[in-house]
């Protein structure tokens, strides 16, 4: 492949509801690919969003349709707002969308602003809806974002994203193997919000807390954790299987079931980090100084946490990525990590 350089902006909105981050990336490639983040932010959600996006799983294929319109006009008018400050305008807008189902077992996965109409509106040509394709081809459609760590962070043993969910890939073997490892910020979050919190500040609540044998016991037999990948979570089942358990435990203090749960999350994702080597972690869970305390204390490979800006838009980065190799025809998609019938070049191309 020729030498070649593109602006691209990367848009992602994940599953803890944290806003939309948007990230303008220089991507450069010269015999192996590198990238610059230009600029970034994050558009946090107003409380109408927070409400509508949280609550939205079971609602009708109507409504659906209705909410996945709306959406696409709010997310035109953050990234309008957004370019309008920029110096330089993108070749081209890359979005992973919002996710509100994923049921792949069911051949469903489903993220809202994804629509045709983001390109009308923004005027730039837009690429986006990466997971539909490769559930149809037998996959998860997640995790999607190994399909760039594989080329910009090789020199790693392992990726760890702290988001809504942990998921990790495993970079130093025969085959890239990735996968969901288990909710963080879905449900961290979920739990201080009735304390009018958005988020538990450094994990300082969760850290006043004591562990609930039994709790961490019946978290830690849940049978995801016993099962093989490729396998991906959603927030379906977050709700038929974290939520029952803690709602079990309500009548204990919050800061019990957060410290509890802490050691749960730091629990599997030692289970699956390499023996050896270097891990890098990036994502609002970061910021848990008492979670990624935990997970040093159980780690055997050596733990690091980047730059702030990697920390907070390395996803919305990656699918900008992910959107420059679909404008190649490259494979964005890995079969080893989905589980699809062959690895495939993912994603919707809309025109202004």
């Amino acid at each position: 492949m020729d030498l070649l350089e593109k602006t691209v902006l990367g848009v992602m909105s994940g599953t803890s509801l944290d806003g939309i981050d948007l990230a303008m990336i220089l991507f450069k490639y010269n015999g192996e690919w590198d990238f610059s983040i230009l600029n970034a932010t994050t558009i946090p959600y107003p409380e109408e969003w927070l409400e509508r996006l949280k609550d939205c799983v079971d609602l009708s294929k109507k409504d659906l349709a209705t909410l996945d319109h709306e959406y696409t006009l709010y997310l035109a008018k953050i990234i309008d707002y957004f370019l309008a400050e920029q110096t330089q305008l993108p070749e081209f807008i890359s979005s992973h969308g919002h996710t509100i189902k994923h049921q792949p077992e069911s051949g469903v996965t489903y993220q809202i602003g994804n629509l045709a109409l983001l390109a009308k509106i923004t005027g730039h040509k837009v690429i986006c809806d990466f997971r539909v394709a490769d559930v149809a081809l037998g996959g998860q459609g997640a995790p999607l974002v190994p399909g760039g760590e594989v080329h910009l962070f090789s020199e790693y043993n392992a990726c760890v994203n702290l988001g809504g969910f942990a998921n990790i890939t495993l970079l130093n073997s025969d085959q890239v193997v990735a996968f969901d490892i288990c909710p963080v910020n879905i449900v961290m979050n979920a739990l201080v919000q009735p304390l009018g919190l958005a988020f538990d500040n450094n994990g300082d609540l969760a850290k006043s807390g004591q562990l609930i044998f039994k709790l961490l016991d019946k978290l830690n037999r849940l049978e995801f954790y016993q099962s093989a990948f490729p396998k991906s979570l959603g927030i379906e089942w977050v709700k038929s299987q974290i939520n029952p358990l803690l709602i079990e435990f309500k009548d204990s203090y919050l800061a019990d079931i957060l410290y509890t749960f802490c050691h749960h999350i730091a629990d599997q994702i030692a289970r699956q980090l390499p023996s050896e080597g270097l891990v890098l972690f990036s994502g609002g869970g970061c910021y848990n100084t008492f979670l990624i305390s935990l997970i040093k204390a159980k780690a055997k490979a050596e733990i690091v946490l980047p730059s702030k800006e990697l920390i907070e838009y390395k996803e919305a980065m990656i699918f900008g990525f992910l959107g420059v190799l679909k404008e190649l025809n490259l494979n964005n998609c890995l079969a080893s990590v989905t589980g699809a019938e062959f690895d495939h070049a993912s994603g919707e191309i809309f025109s202004p």
